[in-house]
């Protein structure tokens, strides 16, 4: 059977893959066009999908082959999911194993911005460091301060633990609320969105993109968080208004903000670029060898069983013929 895969991945996954069926890999450095993918797809019976779009115009072209889209990636909502299911093409994606790494690049993101990191290495790059100076390029202190945690799921819960590391207190939204007996094994605390972004110093994204998470994070409640506070996204662009954020951080109305994920990837709202209290990241939570390298392999996997006729381990939808 045929396995086309949408952008160099490494070799040992593949290799596995190959064992077993054709494998068909984009040697492009650019992601396939939609009329390229449809064209590969045509005779295609799994679909490696590393970052493509595959939306109801591209599903509604591909023919009846296709029978799973392996995403590599924990988060979907490059491919719909539903309309896919509606035609019979199981889909799936790659959590657990970037779930550590993802929480290490979120407390990067706010260690950089609270303690001025990116800013400090260019001003010293730029020549202008000229002997310690007891007032010069002053942070804000992580210890003991209140983080507020938005999607407490695998990643959340990762961030929240590594907080514990750092003495703070730990609160955390989510559309559904632990049960009191992991709230206290977390040393978690949970509050409604509105109290949360109020009362943290950081606020930190870990929610899935959906419709009720679109704009999570707007104008109004930005205009609520401590002038000292500090926003951090690892989650997914849109997830917060991104024309907002950049008025919150231009009139001083919050701290300052670390971000992996944009609104209009791969687009940046050009007045981010121009601020110093803002760390900029090219959406790389999971970017370890390590960790794509396993997500690589857990797509795989997902699409052998699929091929095999069973039901893939992180079956994200429910397929008319499954």
């Amino acid at each position: 059977m045929k396995v086309y895969v949408s952008f160099w991945l490494p070799e040992a996954p593949l290799n596995v893959l190959r064992e077993k069926h054709e494998v068909i890999v984009n040697e492009k450095e650019s992601l396939p066009s939609a009329d390229e993918l449809v064209a590969q797809l045509a005779d295609a019976d799994a679909f490696l999908c590393v970052g493509s779009r595959v939306d109801s115009s591209v599903l509604d072209r591909v023919g009846d082959r296709l029978k799973v889209i392996a995403n590599w990636g924990v988060g979907y909502n490059n491919i719909d999911a539903d309309y896919a299911a509606g035609k019979g093409i199981m889909v799936t994606n790659t959590p657990d194993v970037l779930t550590e790494t993802t929480a290490d690049m979120a407390w990067a993101l706010l260690m950089a911005v609270a303690r001025r990191v990116v800013e400090a290495d260019a001003y010293v790059r730029a020549g202008q460091f000229q002997g310690f100076k007891p007032f010069a390029m002053l942070g804000s202190d992580v210890w003991g301060k209140t983080i507020g945690i938005v999607g407490f799921g695998r990643i959340g819960q990762a961030v929240g633990r590594r907080a514990l590391g750092f003495g703070m207190k730990v609160l955390y939204y989510d559309a559904v609320r632990l049960s009191p007996e992991s709230e206290k094994e977390l040393s978690a605390t949970y509050v409604d969105l509105d109290t949360l972004v109020k009362v943290s110093d950081f606020v930190s994204l870990h929610v899935p993109l959906v419709d009720d998470t679109r704009h999570l994070i707007d104008a109004a409640r930005l205009s609520t968080m401590k002038p000292t506070a500090f926003l951090v996204n690892a989650a997914r662009g849109p997830v917060v208004d991104e024309q907002a954020l950049l008025d919150a951080l231009r009139d001083g109305k919050i701290a300052g903000a670390g971000l992996d994920v944009f609104e209009r990837e791969p687009e940046v709202t050009p007045g981010l670029l121009e601020l110093s209290n803002v760390v900029l990241a090219p959406h790389i939570g999971s970017g370890t060898w390590e960790t794509r390298t396993n997500m690589a392999h857990v797509a795989v996997r997902n699409i052998i069983a699929a091929l095999d006729g069973e039901t893939p381990p992180n079956l994200v939808n429910k397929p008319s013929a499954v």
